[in-house]
C-alpha cells in the first residue's frame, strides 16, 4: 500500500487517532463507528476489488442515517502493514478534502455517514490491517465524539503456471519421478497428476506427492508412455502443465550415447589410418616412377638362326650363324668384336666373321662393299662382344 505525503495536520490526526481511540470508552462516546460482524475478516482475490464496509452513527441511533447540518466529520484509513506494524495512510478527509492512494477510494461522497473505503487491483501485499477513525465535531468545532474500529483484509492469489520436469531415464524397468511446481500461490497450491486420454488414469497416494506435487512411476513399461497432465490448484484458482514420458525398450539413454560416440571415434581414427597410409604408398611410388622414366632401357640383341643381317636402320641386329663362327677343332673361343654402326639411311650389308683358331680374335677386313673400322667409329658406332658358339652350336 502506498503512504500518502505527512503533513503537520496528518501527524496531529494520527496522533489523536492512536490516544483517543485507546482512552476513549466507548459508551461514553457520542458516536460510534460500526463494521459488520460477519465482515471482520475479508478475504479477496488478487486483482479484484474490495469494499472495506464502515459507518458511525450518534448515540441511540440503530441503523445509519443521514448526517445532520450541524456534523462536521474527520474520516481517516490507516493500513496496519506486515510483522514490522508499520502503520501507513491510505485515506483521509478533512475539511471537505479527501486525499487517497491512487487504488483506494470512499465507497459514498461526503458528507456522509457510511465511510466504506474501496479498494481495486488488489494486490498479495495489501492483506493486513484496516482502522477506520471517524473524529466529529459540529459547527463551533466542539468535538461530539470519536470512535474507531478495525478489519482484516487476506488477498489470496491463485496459483502461477507450474512448471513440469521428468527425472530419471524413461527405459522398460526403470523408476522415473514426474515433478510439478507453481513459483506462487496463496494458500499454498495442491497438486494433483492425472493421465490424459485415451487411456485417463487419476494418480493417488502413495505415488502421489499431493504438497510437492511429485509423482513417482516404478517398473516403467512401454504401455505408460502418454501424456501426464498435473493441475495446481487451491481455493480461488486453478493452474496447469503437462509432460510427455516415452518408455524406450532398449539400453539407457546414456549407454546407447556412449556407443554412437565411441563407434564415431573409432571409425574416424580408421579413416585417418587409411589416409595416412594412402599418402605414404604414394609417397614411395613417386620416386621409383622417377627413375624408370629418367632411366634408359638397356639394348637387347636378338641371335636369329639365320645369316647376321642389319637393321634397316643401320645397327646391328644379329651375328654370323653358329656354322660360320665354329672352329674345326678345340675349345670355344671369343668371337671377335664387331662394332656396331651408328644409325644410318643405308642398309649396310654384314661383314664376314671368319673362323679363328687362336686366343685372340683377329680384325675383320670390310668387304669391298662394306665399311671400315675407323669409318664405323666415325659414325658413333659402338664395338660390341660377340660371344662364340660350341662345336654342337650353342652359345658359350
Amino acid at each position: 500500500m502506498i503512504s500518502l505525503p505527512v503533513s503537520p495536520e496528518t501527524s496531529l490526526l494520527r496522533v489523536l487517532f492512536l490516544g483517543l481511540t485507546t482512552l476513549a470508552s466507548p459508551s461514553r462516546a457520542q458516536m460510534e463507528v460500526h463494521v459488520s460482524a460477519s465482515l471482520t475478516k475479508l478475504r479477496a482475490v488478487e486483482g479484484a476489488e474490495v469494499v472495506l464496509p464502515a459507518w458511525y452513527s450518534l448515540q441511540g441511533e440503530l441503523s445509519p442515517t443521514k448526517p445532520e447540518p450541524w456534523e462536521v466529520p474527520t474520516v481517516m484509513w490507516f493500513f496496519l502493514e506486515g510483522k514490522d506494524k508499520n502503520m501507513s495512510q491510505v485515506l483521509t478527509y478533512i475539511g471537505q478534502v479527501t486525499t487517497h492512494t491512487p487504488r483506494a477510494s470512499l465507497v459514498h461522497p461526503m458528507p456522509s455517514r457510511n465511510v466504506s473505503l474501496r479498494l481495486r487491483d488488489l494486490q498479495e501485499k495489501d492483506s493486513g490491517s484496516y482502522f477506520c477513525f471517524v473524529n466529529l465535531q459540529d459547527n463551533q468545532g466542539t468535538v461530539k465524539g470519536q470512535s474507531s474500529k478495525h478489519l482484516e483484509l487476506d488477498v489470496l492469489v491463485p496459483p502461477a503456471p507450474p512448471s513440469c520436469h521428468l527425472r530419471g531415464v524413461a527405459h522398460v524397468g526403470a523408476n522415473v519421478t514426474l515433478s510439478c511446481q507453481s513459483p506462487r500461490s496463496k494458500p499454498t497450491a495442491q497438486y494433483q497428476w492425472v493421465r490424459s486420454p485415451p487411456s485417463s488414469q487419476v494418480f493417488f497416494a502413495p505415488v502421489l506427492d499431493a504438497i510437492h506435487g511429485s509423482l513417482s512411476l516404478k517398473n516403467l513399461s512401454t504401455s505408460m508412455s502418454g501424456v501426464y497432465i498435473c493441475k495446481a490448484h487451491n481455493e480461488v484458482g486453478s493452474a496447469q502443465c503437462n509432460v510427455t514420458l516415452t518408455v524406450s525398450t532398449g539400453p539407457r539413454a546414456t549407454v546407447v550415447a556412449g556407443a554412437v560416440v565411441g563407434t564415431m571415434v573409432g571409425l574416424g581414427l580408421l579413416a585417418v589410418l587409411v589416409l595416412l597410409y594412402q599418402r605414404r604408398g604414394k609417397a614411395l611410388e613417386e620416386p621409383a616412377n622417377d627413375i624408370k622414366e629418367d632411366a634408359i632401357a638397356p639394348r637387347t640383341l636378338p641371335w636369329p638362326k639365320g645369316s647376321d643381317t642389319i637393321s634397316k636402320n643401320g645397327t646391328l641386329s644379329s651375328v654370323t650363324s653358329a656354322r660360320a663362327l665354329r672352329p674345326p677343332q678345340g675349345p670355344s673361343r671369343l668371337g671377335a668384336l664387331t662394332p656396331t654402326p651408328s644409325l644410318s639411311s643405308q642398309v649396310l650389308p654384314s661383314p664376314r666373321l671368319p673362323r679363328t683358331d687362336g686366343a685372340h680374335p683377329q680384325p675383320i677386313s670390310p668387304g669391298p662393299g662394306g665399311v671400315s673400322s675407323s669409318a664405323l667409329n666415325r659414325m658413333g658406332a659402338v664395338p660390341v662382344m660377340v660371344p662364340a658358339q660350341s662345336q654342337a652350336g650353342s652359345l658359350v
